[in-house]
């Protein structure tokens, strides 16, 4: 009887986790395919926009990829690891209206740039918008090496056409190299 209780525990062991693998598969396989398009985007919500980032850097190689924002979220909504070893911290405002809608302004570039590096370790910091940003923004991003994602570059990650880190210029290097960019 504990032999024959033995083999149905096993097989319906074994049926689950090939079930679980199959899955986990699946799941792999359609974060791979993941396209939006920004009237998408622009549909969600700011925490679902959060979590579209979030899969967006699954997509291109970064599995610990994790939506970490909300309530004292310290300036970060997503964090992630690239492939080459850099830490991404990435801030996401969504604005109602996409490009019509306000314009993401420097305040939120100050939070983001005293906490990026200092709280959460990025590599690389990002504000992401599915807007625009007001014209003091990009000095100020520059000046702090700080990267933006406008409307443009976000609809262009989000087709699927290469890796964020492809299309953002002047990225630190790999950890294990220092440059004057880190």
């Amino acid at each position: 009887m504990a032999a024959l209780l033995a083999v149905v525990l096993g097989g319906a062991g074994g049926l689950w986790l090939a079930q679980w693998a199959a899955r986990a598969w699946w799941e792999r396989a359609h974060v791979r395919r993941l396209r939006y398009e920004l009237p998408q985007l622009d549909g969600l919500h700011h925490e679902d926009f959060e979590f579209a980032i979030r899969d967006l850097m699954r997509r291109d190689g970064c599995a610990d990829a994790v939506q970490v924002g909300g309530a004292g979220d310290n300036g970060a909504d997503v964090t992630a690891t690239d492939p080459l070893g850099r830490r991404w911290v990435i801030q996401c405002k969504r604005r109602q209206g996409g490009a019509l809608g306000s314009a993401v302004g420097t305040p939120d570039l100050h939070v983001l740039n005293g906490t990026g590096r200092q709280l959460h370790g990025g590599d690389v910091v990002v504000l992401v918008t599915n807007g625009r940003f007001t014209a003091g923004c990009e000095p100020l991003a520059k000046s702090q090496k700080l990267h933006l994602v406008d409307r443009g570059t976000l609809g262009e990650w989000a087709a699927g056409s290469r890796p964020l880190w492809e299309l953002l210029q002047q990225l630190p290097p790999s950890p294990g190299r220092r440059s004057a960019l880190s």
